[in-house]
């Protein structure tokens, strides 16, 4: 019986007043804004090499209430922003994933705002963010993606894409140990209603 209260304190579980594992997660997101991070290509699908001997930084650089935007330069390359949204579905409060693409002009790429929400309060270091309907349309071999983030404060950022019943990986890690340089704003960003 020890053993299982220092495991439900040690995930938080046992302290209701702590939060959520979904509002943890959050708040140590949060406490990432305005920081930029270098990462590593630690796994890529066979044969594609887009994000081979490049610089990978993340930056946390909007912060909202709800919402969460992380430009993810690859390079020279700033098409990236990952969206993080907080939603409720069926009365419940979850998590949202969209990737948003642009090209160089700030214009949409054709393949953008693919995603998933997570299906329950996840942990307070893991979300996991199953494609949905709007992916399936977008990529319709992506509608067996499994996107998970991996937040360990004061240590990693992991971002990974799992494709269910095949072969294709991705994973990145950023280290949060020490903050990079911010990068330039990612593309698009200039055309962005101000708040």
């Amino acid at each position: 019986m020890k053993n299982i209260a220092l495991i439900l304190l040690a995930t938080g579980l046992a302290n209701p007043a702590m939060g959520s594992p979904l509002d943890t997660f959050w708040s140590n997101l949060q406490a990432l804004c305005g920081q930029a991070f270098s990462g590593e290509l630690i796994r890529a699908p066979e044969g594609e090499s887009a994000f081979s001997d490049q610089a990978l930084t993340m930056h946390v650089r909007e912060c909202r209430e709800d919402q969460i935007r992380i430009p993810f330069v690859v390079g020279d390359d700033r098409s990236r922003t990952w969206i993080l949204t907080r939603v409720e579905i069926d009365g419940q409060q979850r998590l949202e994933l969209k990737h948003d693409h642009r090209h160089a002009d700030g214009s949409e790429d054709e393949v953008t705002m693919y995603g998933g929400s997570t299906t329950n309060q996840g942990l307070a270091t893991i979300q996991l963010f199953p494609a949905d309907e709007q992916t399936r349309q977008i990529i319709e071999p992506a509608h067996a993606n499994v996107w998970r983030i991996e937040l360990i404060p004061g240590e990693r950022f992991s971002y990974h894409l799992r494709r269910l019943g095949a072969s294709r990986v991705f994973q990145v890690d950023f280290s949060l140990l020490e903050p990079a340089s911010p990068p330039p704003a990612p593309w698009g960003w200039q055309d962005r209603p101000a708040d």
